[in-house]
């Protein structure tokens, strides 16, 4: 899933040093008032060693390829398609989540350092659909599920180095409805995250944290599922974590290379937990018996470049 521009925006601003003047500040300002709206064109790649998405293992931890293209305008204005590798494990039949997103970032000039983000996504998983969940190799389970894609409004704040956002699902989450064992639509599931990316002083390491927690409008129906044993099976919800640091650097002279250390994870796992290896988050969809604590505490490696 796709992090909001704004938050990859404040996080280049902090990283990057200013030699400026006030002077020069003020001039620069001038001529960037003045100037006509331009647009830019950006694109990244990526490797991963673990793809976790708001605390869950999306690639079945195992590592993931990732890459995207944004198209940004002066005015704030921006859009973008990312996409990464994933596990059929989770998402039965497709190996590959696309984003498409857009949305507007500005700044409330009331008060400085503070700015806005508003805008949707859209997460999609070409050939993945409930028809092909299959839980335990028994096919046929959800014959009326549609696919796993799911969409989302989003609005977020941001003051100098930390950031809010509040994002709720437009449709069902992830196909989670009546016709796939859950006691109703799952439209209005609502994700509220905190992010900070503070400058250390040394080596140029940003500090990077952040706590979200997912509220799914809707629950699992036990009647329907046969796979509940575990005190918290029909209910989704958690609250996940992440801390860790980054750093920007050049490489024989190319710039644009980042690379980050971040120890992740999420409650509702475990052995009791509805994404833990006994849960029904934590089955293997896709026709096997394996399992996997999706939201077990992991230490997460990345590297990357922007162009």
């Amino acid at each position: 899933m796709r992090k909001s521009l704004l938050s990859l925006a404040v996080l280049s601003a902090l990283v990057a040093p200013s030699f400026a003047s006030a002077a020069e500040e003020a001039a620069e300002a001038a001529v960037t008032k003045e100037a006509e709206p331009t647009w830019t064109l950006s694109s990244n790649i990526g490797l991963v060693s673990d793809y976790y998405v708001r605390g869950v293992s999306q690639s079945w931890h195992k590592p993931a390829l990732q890459g995207g293209v944004d198209l940004t305008h002066s005015s704030g204005f921006y859009t973008g398609i990312w996409g990464s590798s994933i596990s059929p494990n989770t998402f039965p039949d497709a190996s590959l989540e696309i984003d498409a997103y857009a949305g507007y970032n500005g700044s409330i000039s009331a008060i400085e350092g503070l700015g806005y983000t508003v805008g949707a996504i859209g997460y999609f998983y070409p050939n993945g659909t409930w028809k092909k969940y299959s839980y335990q190799n028994v096919p046929n389970q959800t014959p009326k599920g549609g696919r796993w894609n799911t969409y989302e409004a989003n609005f977020g704040l941001s003051y100098k180095w930390l950031s809010a956002k509040a994002s709720v699902t437009l449709g069902d989450w992830f196909g989670a409805e009546k016709s796939t064992g859950w006691d109703g639509s799952t439209s209005g599931t609502t994700y509220l995250e905190m992010n900070a990316a503070y400058p250390l002083p040394w080596w140029d390491l940003t500090l990077v944290g952040h706590v979200g927690h997912l509220n799914v409008a809707g629950k699992l129906d036990l009647t329907v599922s046969s796979s509940a044993n575990t005190a918290n099976e029909d209910n989704p919800d958690y609250t996940d974590y992440k801390v860790g640091l980054s750093k920007s650097f050049s490489v024989l002279k190319s710039e644009g290379w980042n690379a980050g250390v971040y120890y992740v994870g999420a409650t509702n796992g475990g052995n009791k937990g509805y994404w833990g290896k006994n849960g029904f988050g934590g089955a293997s969809f896709n026709g096997n018996f394996e399992t996997r604590d999706l939201t077990k505490d992991r230490l997460v490696v990345t590297l990357g470049r922007s162009f």
